[in-house]
């Protein structure tokens, strides 16, 4: 993979200080790529993403000393396929008040997936000053895909949009459309709008995968805990949703019942991550023992780390329970020029177990921890335990928080960790 922009001129570079403007360009796209790469890493901090947002920042308001100018590199990148670009081109034009302008980008970006959220990041960085009246007409507008960039701006920025949202949930037309509809219903349940509660539970059988999985979801959220049982294909199935079926189901389900899914998910073998995740999502000490095994086998080693971790609160680099990685250990992401894949692999920044040590350290202190509780960072979990980690935690640790939070205070939305701060 690869995060070098380049562009071919189109010979509208004859102001003087038009380089200049293509820097911030080129700087504002890389470094939003670098954030989103950032959100959800074992080892950044909220202050981390904080200081790279300043950077960004710096580099969109340089554009905005030029609108007219930093349009004219907008226009000649948007078209191309490469992250980054459309989310700086959506802030630019937006800012240049210019509906040609807007459209232009809309319109590039809503053909991918990827389009549409960097289009909604740009919407959730703008001002609301700048934002709230493009986004009323993205709600209000009959084209669907529309509506659906606003429902996810709404998501991104937790803004709760009304009426315009039952609408969507109700329209015959709205429902049809599949990415629109459970939008709609994952919003929802991120607000917490218990007024929408009864449209959502007609959707838990709807035959869509995807709409299913939000309408379950959220009726979750909403305090509807039976519902963890409709999403059990998603956590035995490797796929989409299973990771975020897992981070939700290991925190409702009763204990026993966690345990026993997760026996029957350790035998089989391509499960086994899967197990080790929800172990430590689960919290319960019962297979630490089991978690400390499975770091002999270094496709497992580090999550099983993250797992030990997250019951025991052992932090391994700082515990000296870390070791170097072994020769042969894969190294993620590759160097591929023509692989455009940013994310990384979930193990990348975790630190390598060092199972001698970390083995003795839990002989130290297991019987401080009580089999069938629940324990987050080596503590019972309570709501001031998660606040703080909300605040001090890595941003993996944030995430986690945050839906515990959500699912113990049923009248508060979900926070979204990955918000502009």
């Amino acid at each position: 993979m690869h995060l070098i922009y380049s562009r071919n001129h189109s010979g509208n570079d004859e102001h003087p200080f038009y380089n200049i403007y293509e820097q911030y360009f080129n700087e504002a796209a890389f470094l939003w790529v670098l954030r989103s790469v950032f959100l959800n890493q074992p080892h950044i901090s909220k202050q981390d993403v904080i200081t790279l947002e300043k950077r960004i920042q710096s580099q969109l308001e340089g554009l905005l000393s030029s609108v007219d100018i930093s349009w004219s590199i907008c226009k000649e990148s948007v078209g191309l396929n490469q992250a980054g670009e459309i989310f700086t081109s959506l802030y630019v034009a937006m800012n240049s008040n210019n509906l040609n302008n807007v459209e232009t980008v809309v319109e590039s970006g809503l053909k991918s997936e990827s389009g549409t959220k960097e289009l909604a990041s740009a919407m959730e960085w703008l001002p609301a000053s700048v934002s709230n009246s493009w986004l009323k007409k993205l709600l209000k507008g009959k084209d669907l895909r529309h509506k659906y960039l606003g429902i996810k701006v709404c998501s991104f920025r937790r803004i709760n949009p009304g009426e315009a949202l039952l609408s969507v949930l109700k329209r015959e037309d709205c429902q049809k459309n599949n990415k629109l509809y459970a939008s709609a219903l994952k919003l929802a349940g991120e607000l917490k709008r218990k007024d929408s509660l009864s449209l959502i539970t007609n959707a838990v059988k709807n035959e869509d995968y995807e709409v299913c999985f939000w309408s379950n979801w959220s009726c979750i959220l909403l305090g509807l805990s039976k519902n963890v049982e409709n999403l059990k294909p998603y956590v035995f199935n490797m796929g989409k949703f299973q990771e975020q079926a897992v981070d939700i189901c290991f925190r409702v389900l009763p204990v026993t019942m966690a345990k026993q899914w997760i026996s029957d998910l350790s035998k089989n073998t391509n499960q086994v991550r899967t197990a080790i995740r929800a172990i430590g999502i689960l919290g319960d000490p019962y297979a630490v023992n089991w978690l400390i095994n499975k770091m002999t086998d270094s496709h497992n080693a580090k999550l099983a780390g993250e797992s030990f971790t997250l019951i025991t609160g052992l932090d391994l680099t700082q515990n000296n329970l870390a070791s170097k990685e072994p020769d042969n250990y894969p190294v993620i992401p590759d160097n591929d020029e023509e692989d455009h894949d940013v994310s990384l692999d979930s193990d990348e920044n975790l630190p390598y177990p060092d199972i001698k040590n970390i083995d003795s350290s839990w002989n130290k202190i297991y019987k401080n921890f009580v089999v069938g509780k629940r324990y987050f960072m080596g503590s019972l979990i309570t709501s001031e335990l998660l606040n703080e980690f909300m605040e001090n935690g890595s941003q993996r640790q944030r995430h986690y928080a945050s839906l515990e939070l959500a699912l113990r205070e049923t009248d508060k939305p979900l926070m979204n960790t990955c918000r502009k701060n």
